[in-house]
């Protein structure tokens, strides 16, 4: 059985709106639940639905799209299809999984679909980790059942959005927790952030050069410009 996803389509002109329509039901993962010409029209609807995703314009008389999408941050994926490509930085500041920049084509709106399936997926099967209570491991919820993980055996974290991949030599888990809120937890004190998607630990660091540092099994984690200093521990 095929897993779908709930969306509303807004936008104001007829063609660009058919146009997403048409597109979106060609993927059955898409329910498209309805279709509106403008912002204003659509806030009744969301306060009474449960919606998954927003294809949604910026550019529309009255409420515009990222002034709609800020009343509508509990919709869990936003995807803006927009002429006008320098409202892009501003659009990620407000949870936007992708952004498209018209004319629209097929092929990728097709990327847009699979980025939104990947993105549900990991929004599934991630959950809250629980720490132990004393020593070093955490359990891990995975479905009915809880995984005990090493902290000592955890290489490096990786921001996932909401989420925190922990990648082991044996297993990558996800949990429901930013990659900020786990460093501040007293079990995750070892671990240094060297990005903005990335933090390791520091007995894993075998070398480390100007734009990455390399762990065992000779895995290179890139560092960012306004981590360096996290690195002046190593001499």
């Amino acid at each position: 059985m095929i897993k779908k996803y709930t969306c509303i389509i807004i936008d104001d002109d007829e063609i660009d709106r058919l146009t997403v329509v048409s597109f979106a039901k060609k993927f059955p993962v898409l329910d498209i639940l309805s279709v509106f010409e403008s912002a204003e029209e659509a806030l009744p609807f969301i306060e009474t639905t449960d919606i998954d995703i927003l294809f949604l314009d910026i550019d529309m008389p009255g409420l515009s799209g990222i002034e709609f999408r800020k009343k509508a941050l509990e919709i869990p994926v936003c995807i803006f299809i927009t002429a006008h490509p320098e409202h892009a930085v501003e659009s990620f500041e407000i949870e936007t999984l992708d952004f498209i920049v018209k004319p629209l084509k097929l092929d990728r709106f097709n990327q847009t679909v699979s980025r939104i399936e990947e993105f549900m997926e990991v929004k599934l099967k991630a959950s809250l980790f629980e720490a132990s209570i004393g020593g070093d491991t955490i359990y891990i919820k995975e479905g009915h059942e809880q995984t005990k993980v090493k902290l000592h055996e955890i290489l490096y974290l990786e921001a996932l959005k909401d989420y925190t991949l922990i990648i082991t030599n044996k297993k990558r888990h996800c949990v429901l927790s930013s990659i900020g809120n786990l460093l501040k937890e007293d079990h995750f004190q070892s671990f240094i952030r060297i990005h903005r998607s990335f933090a390791v630990q520091k007995q894993f660091i075998q070398k480390v050069n100007s734009s990455e540092i390399i762990l065992n099994n000779d895995i290179a984690i890139p560092v960012g410009r306004s981590y360096k200093e996290n690195l002046n521990f190593i001499s």
